[in-house]
């Protein structure tokens, strides 16, 4: 075997497990129930597969009055935003920082998020891994910062 192969294998092996962790579908997380978490970004992942964002939440943490309400963007995939604003709860457990997984690369650019950096406030309505004893995750399904709201599953229209 040619050893530039071997080698080549060798390293795409032991990748393999932080590319399964990071691009997953939606069958680990409670979907039934989304949630929110608010608070301040202390390091954000500008990066491929999926941004991620890195918050302290808010304490305490509350759902704003007007989440049932607010406006929400267009999106291509058939997403009932007022009925999943509507269902959703605070966290069983806040657990100290929380990751917050935002869409890949190429959708956030879509919508045109600004690059969100530590010392920012976020707010975020997504689904939490359904796993205990593991960190607090979110993959998000809508983003509010600086005032507007991003819609992640798909892009916008």
């Amino acid at each position: 075997m040619d050893r530039r192969l071997f080698l080549l294998g060798v390293a795409a092996a032991g990748t393999a497990p932080l590319l399964a962790r990071a691009h997953h579908g939606w069958s680990g997380f409670d979907t039934a129930t989304p949630m929110y978490v608010a608070g301040t970004v202390k390091r954000a992942k500008w990066q491929n597969p999926h941004v991620e964002l890195v918050v302290a939440p808010d304490d305490p943490l509350a759902l704003p009055a007007d989440l049932k309400g607010r406006p929400l963007p267009a999106q291509s995939a058939n997403v009932d935003g007022a009925a999943l604003l509507a269902r959703t709860r605070l966290p069983p457990r806040l657990g100290g920082e929380w990751t917050l997984e935002l869409a890949p690369l190429f959708r956030i650019n879509a919508w045109r998020i600004p690059e969100i950096g530590t010392g920012e406030r976020v707010e975020a309505v997504g689904y939490v891994l359904r796993m205990d004893n593991v960190p607090p995750f979110m993959r998000v399904e809508y983003l509010f910062h600086a005032g507007r709201a991003y819609g992640l599953r798909s892009a916008p229209v």
